[in-house]
Order: structure tokens, then sequence, then C-alpha cells
């Protein structure tokens, strides 16, 4: 088990902070990435309860909670794969939390092979339950990717909520790219479900016998970030491209990403996948990576704490250990700040309901809370 201190959370309700920090001189701001908890083994998604408690997966099957000035490790969590990119991935709280009978946690994760399931190794699935004494009670499995797959990359596996209250799901390619085309499996796919795991009724492809009616886009590689902007409401995602050709994109009913048609990037031998980048009725990204971040972790920033960032993107690059910040003009990106420049490998980023920006690091496992100096 790993050793998870709680370094800043007096922070959080208002004490004095303590522990070590990084700062840096933004466009806008002079800012302290202080460290608000320590010693994960690779923390990957992260979620907050109404009342400002945080919840953090850890890829390992771990799930903990950040609260009342401790840090509680949550048993009952699914059986995972923790194998490659896989393990127990991303958590968000439903958006009616505080209403009778709506207290859900959603949890996405790498299911290793069930019995009675096609294939072998693992897929991409989704569990709801409730938290009850640190305990995950009445979990309900809602979705799951079939067949399994034994290669160990390209879960995908964010999980994010619309302002209708429609849940999405993010699935990688799974390393099959030749078939994310096809519409018979959830390879690269973006999947949109009720809240309870049924299929909604307008789903694009609910009527096509030919094609699964999870689906809700594809074309993707592998989506490791998922986000509602909060001015326009539009779901966003961005996504790992090969070598280059990572790929921000606005995520649309039925719209077909492209990929492997279409792609900036090349193989990691340096051979070309295509020499396509764009064709008809394939989406262009609205911004690409090339060279790639290797994004992850995504959030708008809203709220007073950061009223220069008003709706700015903060996107996570592992690859080069730092956080980007977003500018745009309607749909556009028109501005890049880099921020943190290693900082470490940035797998999450999520506002909390206090305002603060909160960034969890792999290698080392840590959370930063981004604070604005006065």
């Amino acid at each position: 088990m790993s050793r998870v201190y709680l370094l800043c959370f007096a922070m959080l309700f208002g004490g004095q902070a303590f522990g070590q920090s990084v700062t840096d001189s933004s466009e806008h701001y002079q800012l302290t990435a202080e460290l608000f908890a320590e010693g994960f083994d690779s923390p990957w998604g992260m979620a907050f309860l109404p009342n400002g408690h945080m919840l953090v997966t850890e890829r390992a099957g771990r799930l903990y909670r950040i609260g009342d000035g401790k840090i509680t490790e949550v048993s009952g969590t699914p059986e995972v794969w923790a194998n490659g990119q896989g393990g127990l991935l991303d958590i968000a709280v439903h958006p009616d939390y505080t209403t009778p009978g709506q207290d859900w946690i959603y949890i996405s994760y790498s299911s290793p092979k069930q019995k009675g399931e096609r294939g072998r190794g693992a897929n991409t699935a989704l569990l709801r339950a409730r938290l009850r004494e640190d305990r995950l009670v009445d979990q309900q499995l809602l979705f799951k990717a079939q067949p399994n797959y034994p290669q160990a990359q390209h879960f995908g596996s964010r999980v994010a909520f619309d302002r209708a209250g429609y849940l999405y799901l993010t699935i990688g390619d799974r390393g099959g790219r030749d078939q994310v085309q096809r519409f018979d499996n959830f390879r690269g796919k973006i999947v949109r479900l009720h809240d309870d795991g049924n299929v909604p009724l307008d789903n694009p492809y609910i009527e096509d016998s030919g094609r699964l009616d999870e689906i809700w886009s594809t074309g993707h590689r592998n989506p490791q970030g998922l986000a509602l902007h909060p001015q326009s409401g539009q779901l966003w995602s961005h996504e790992h491209g090969p070598k280059g050709g990572d790929e921000l994109n606005i995520i649309n009913k039925g719209i077909n990403y492209g990929w492997p048609l279409i792609t900036y990037g090349v193989n990691y031998s340096g051979s070309r996948i295509t020499e396509e980048t764009s064709k008809p009725g394939l989406e262009q990204p609205v911004l690409h990576w090339t060279p790639s971040i290797a994004p992850s972790g995504l959030t708008f920033v809203s709220g007073q704490q950061y009223p220069e960032w008003e709706g700015n993107a903060l996107v996570g690059s592992l690859k080069f250990r730092q956080i980007q910040r977003l500018e745009f003009e309607e749909s556009k990106v028109i501005h890049r700040e880099v921020l943190f420049d290693g900082i470490g490998r940035v797998r999450a980023i999520e506002q909390g309901p206090d305002g603060m920006v909160y960034v969890a690091t792999e290698k080392p496992g840590r959370i930063y809370r981004l604070i604005v100096a006065q």
C-alpha cells in the first residue's frame, strides 16, 4: 500500500497551509503550486463531493477520500486489470448528488475479462456506486466495452456529464487502430449514456442495426481529457496522437474525428500512417500539438479565483511535465502559455468547489493547488 500524506489540508478549509511549493510567473499572475498531498503511486482521477471532500483514484486500484483533516482509503473498489496503462482510472460525482437518491459516484476502469465475455485481457468499463462510511456500496456496472483485448494501452476512460445530465465516457483504440472506423466495436469511440447506464433514444446510431447504440462520436485514438465548457456548455476532449498529432476537439453528435484516416502525427518509428491530414466528412481538430505533449487532464476555468483566466482551458502534459493554458476567441485557440514547466507528469486537472485548481502528477505522485499571490 502507498503511504499518502496530507500536507496542505488546512488551507482547503481556511487554515494555515504548510509544505513544499513551486512558484511560477504567468502572464497574469504570480502563482504558487502548493503541495496539497503526496505519497501517491500514480493518481489518475480527481472529483469533489458537495462538502468539499476530494476523491482521488490511483491506477493500481486504490481510491482515497480527503476530508475532515485526513486521508482515508475507500474500500470496495472494483477488480481492475492494473496492467500497462490500465487500472482504476477516472472518477466523477453525479451533478445532482445532493438530491435524494442521486448520491452516485461514477468510476471508469480497465475491467478484466469476466466469465462469459469474449476476448482476453480487459476493456474499459464504467460503474456507479454510493459512498457509505468510506466504502463503495450499491455497485452497478453501467457499461463495458466488448470484447476484451490483451493490449495494455489506450483505455481512454475520462468521464463527464453535460448540462442535461447525460453521461459521456471516452474509449481509446486499444491498440487496434485499423478497427476504429468500424461501428460494430467501441475502439476509439466516445459513448453517451443516461446516468443509469441506459442508452438515450436520440443517440446518433440508435436505429442503425449495424452500429452500436451507445456510440456518440468516433475516430479517436486515446482521449484522456474531457470537460464541459462553463459558458457555452460545449463538450471538449483532447486525445493522444501517435508521434505528434495530439488533438483538441469539440465533441458533437455523430461526428467522425478521423483517426487513423487523417492525422498530423506519424508512427513512433517515424514512418507514415497516412499522407492525409484532412478529408471530406472528417472533422479537423481545433488544435493539434506537434510535437506531441501527451495531454492528460482538462478543465475550463471559471469563477473569481482566477478572473483573468475566465473561460481558459488548462491542459496537462505528461511528456513535457507542464501545464498549458489556452485562450479562446469563440472556438479558436488564439494564445497558449506554458505554466509550471517541469512540475511532473500531469495526469489530471480539476477545479474544486472552492474555485481553486488542483493538479495531480505522476513520478512523483502528488496533488498541488494553484494559488495566486495577493
